[in-house]
């Protein structure tokens, strides 16, 4: 019966959200109650959530003080360079924009946090994606699954959570996956370069710095959840729709160019000011300070991979610390807080709404009858297939359970039975990394939030284009993974 409510549980949330039919937050909190009630538990409701916000409390502290720490840091000038760069590349093309979208997210995940690459991947990207009217759900899919695939790295945490539940050698489990994993990320890049295909398909060959001709009139549909948009892209006639950047660049897509032209529209105008989200001139740069909040933050980021200090005190010190040496001043600081207080309340408020889900998911013990329902449910004739069998699973089960749930609690029974079949625990334990790149866009990682929050994406949007994207490079790692003869 816990088996039935549990997926029960899981589908009504997930049907609730992609619906739009209820806000993430509400549904987070709302569902479970219901359903702790149906289970007879109504009366330990409290207690489950209690539990789960105790678990989830070091981690809303952790986001909380990172978004506040990045933040400062992009308000600063830190990762402008890199910013640069990146523009440089894209040159106005959709395809470059959404491929160098793939290349940055995966490059910041080296530091193994996701709420990290999240924050600066939207802060460099997503005024770049307004500006052209790209699909912001193009992003933050592209942006997930890219850190999906990065997020096996052995200080992301599941490849420690496969190596201490099955008291394995991290090295041991990640470093012959690493074939199979950069095919992952090779195939997150073909992905990306199809998407952006598909856009320049559909807003035709982009231009930054001069004025824009004349739009085509029928609205277009965001890419992978109503096709191309119709008739709406170039029209067929093969011409170039040219978009006018505002005073925060210059022709070239990346200086500091002079104001543009009199004579545009106000919604042009509201374009160009949401384009300046990295303004070169903007006066919270504090270029003289580059070196040491470089410094801070390989520190920072080094004491993280260290494991010296809990990561949110290391954010809660870094934080303080930024703040006080960039804005010595009282209300230059308040100001910065300020600024980003609607990301910290969003993200901070989703954390404790999904300890609610958690908690009573782990409290009645439907994540365990679940579990064991899926071991139970594999045929006896899979078992000298046990490694495939658990990359499979990994799939469905890091999607509707933490990390910890499956590596803890689900991975040890599957290695069992493997170990049964002849299969040894580090085929089982590298198997179960294929499934990361679906993880990442799920509602129970704390890190989506930040990302589909600071996009300003609907979590059900983000959800109905990225799943299948997400599980067909889950699959690409698996096959890879058989056919190098990791697994």
């Amino acid at each position: 019966m816990l088996t039935i409510l549990g997926f029960a549980m899981i589908a009504t949330f997930l049907v609730l959200i992609m619906t739009k039919k209820m806000s993430p937050i509400a549904a987070l909190v709302l569902i479970p109650a219901l359903f702790c009630v149906a289970v007879g538990q109504g009366a330990r409701l409290g207690d489950y959530v209690i539990e789960g916000v105790g678990n989830l409390a070091p981690t809303a502290a952790m986001l909380m003080f990172a978004i506040v720490y990045f933040g400062v840091m992009i308000d600063v000038g830190l990762f402008d360079p890199i910013v640069r760069g990146i523009l440089r590349f894209c040159q106005a093309d959709p395809m470059r924009i959404v491929v160098g979208t793939a290349v940055l997210a995966a490059v910041v995940s080296l530091d193994g946090d996701g709420s990290t690459t999240f924050m600066i991947t939207v802060s460099a990207m997503y005024p770049l994606y307004k500006r052209l009217k790209m699909s912001l759900v193009v992003m933050t899919g592209v942006a997930a699954t890219a850190n999906g695939v990065m997020n096996t790295l052995p200080w992301g945490g599941p490849t420690a959570r496969a190596a201490t539940a099955l008291k394995l050698d991290a090295s041991e489990i990640f470093v012959p996956m690493i074939p199979a994993l950069a095919m992952g990320l090779l195939a997150v890049f073909v992905l990306a370069y199809a998407l952006g295909i598909r856009e320049r398909k559909r807003l035709g060959t982009l231009t930054l710095g001069e004025a824009p001709a004349r739009e085509p009139e029928q609205e277009t549909v965001p890419v992978g959840i109503g096709g191309t948009g119709g008739t709406g892209g170039t029209g067929g006639t093969g011409r170039k729709d040219r978009l006018r950047k505002g005073a925060a660049a210059s022709p070239g897509g990346t200086g500091t160019g002079a104001p543009a032209p009199a004579g545009g529209t106000e919604d042009q105008h509201g374009d160009d000011e949401e384009f300046q989200g990295l303004d070169p001139n903007r006066p919270t740069l504090r270029p003289g300070l580059y070196w040491f909040n470089a410094g801070l933050t390989a520190a920072l980021l080094t004491a993280m991979i260290l494991e010296l200090m809990p990561i949110p005190v290391l954010f809660l010190l870094g934080a303080a610390l930024a703040l006080t040496v960039n804005f010595p001043h009282m209300p230059d600081q308040r100001a910065r807080i300020a600024a980003h207080a609607d990301n910290v309340l969003n993200v901070s408020g989703m954390v404790f709404a999904a300890a609610v889900f958690t908690g009573v998911l782990t409290g009645t013990g439907m994540v365990e009858h679940m579990a064991d329902w899926v071991v139970g449910a594999v045929p006896e004739a899979m078992g000298p297939h046990m490694a495939i069998v658990t990359g499979l699973l990994s799939l469905p089960l890091t999607y509707f359970m933490s990390n910890d749930g499956f590596y803890f609690g689900v991975l040890p029974v599957l290695a069992e039975a493997g170990a049964a079949h002849g299969v040894s625990p580090l085929e089982i334990a590298r198997a179960s990394l294929a499934g990361q790149a679906l993880h990442m866009s799920s509602p129970l990682v704390p890190a989506v939030y930040v990302l589909v929050g600071m996009a300003k994406v609907e979590f059900g949007d983000h959800t109905r284009f990225t799943v299948k994207w997400a599980v067909l490079t889950s699959l690409v790692v698996l096959a890879s993974g058989i056919l190098f003869g990791i697994m």
